[in-house]
Order: C-alpha cells, then sequence, then structure tokens
C-alpha cells in the first residue's frame, strides 16, 4: 500500500505543480509561482518514477518466500 500512496502523492504534486506553472497569473511579493510550479512538477515526476520502480521492480522481491529443506546426511 505504500507504493500506491506514493502514486497518489506524486500525481497530486505533478497536478498542483501544473496549475502554479501554467493556470495561476497571480503574483505574491517575493515569490515565483511559476517557479514554484516548476519545482512541484519535477518533485512529483521524480517521486512518480521512483515509485513505479519500487511497485514494479522491486515487488517481486519482496514478497519472495525462501524455504529451504533440511538434509540429513543418512551416514551420519
Amino acid at each position: 500500500m505504500p507504493a500506491a500512496m506514493g502514486i497518489g502523492t506524486s500525481l497530486f504534486l505533478i497536478a498542483a505543480g501544473a496549475i502554479l506553472r501554467w493556470a495561476v497569473s497571480d503574483a505574491i511579493n517575493g515569490v515565483n509561482l511559476a517557479t514554484v510550479g516548476l519545482i512541484l512538477l519535477i518533485v512529483g515526476i521524480v517521486g512518480l518514477v521512483i515509485s513505479l520502480f519500487v511497485t514494479f521492480v522491486w515487488a517481486d522481491r519482496r514478497d519472495a518466500t525462501v524455504t529451504r529443506d533440511r538434509y540429513a546426511d543418512p551416514r551420519y
């Protein structure tokens, strides 16, 4: 479930960044909203790539069960 949460958070950051980057025309003194939007976009994309990597590449390795048979040598 944490991977799904990471994907959702990344999509939220991408959407918020896109809104700030291209849809908001207001200005705040000392803050460039287009730059804040770009930063959120980049962080969201990087988070999405990492979340997808963890979900699809490492999922098989996390759930693998290792079973070992005890081998008793009959000579002893």
